[in-house]
């Protein structure tokens, strides 16, 4: 299942915020940090960018990544 934030502004935790680029629109996030991490949800990027809820990590796509041709 995709999860897709309403709000797509990030809430960073002690004002930072970790910018990932990646190359697809759909993409997973489970904190990076194994099992201290948080369960691993799905994301899709709808424009140019999302945010994951959990981490506040954002993902940025790559303007070089090939359109997204599955709906």
């Amino acid at each position: 299942m995709l999860i897709q934030p309403m709000n797509t502004t990030p809430k960073p935790r002690l004002g930072h915020v970790e910018t990932v680029i990646v190359q697809t629109h759909k993409i997973f996030c489970d904190g990076g940090l194994g099992a201290l991490g948080h369960p691993r949800v799905w994301l899709k990027i709808g424009g140019h960018q999302t945010f994951c809820p959990y981490c506040s990590r954002l993902f940025v796509l790559d303007p070089n990544a090939e359109p997204d041709t599955t709906h």
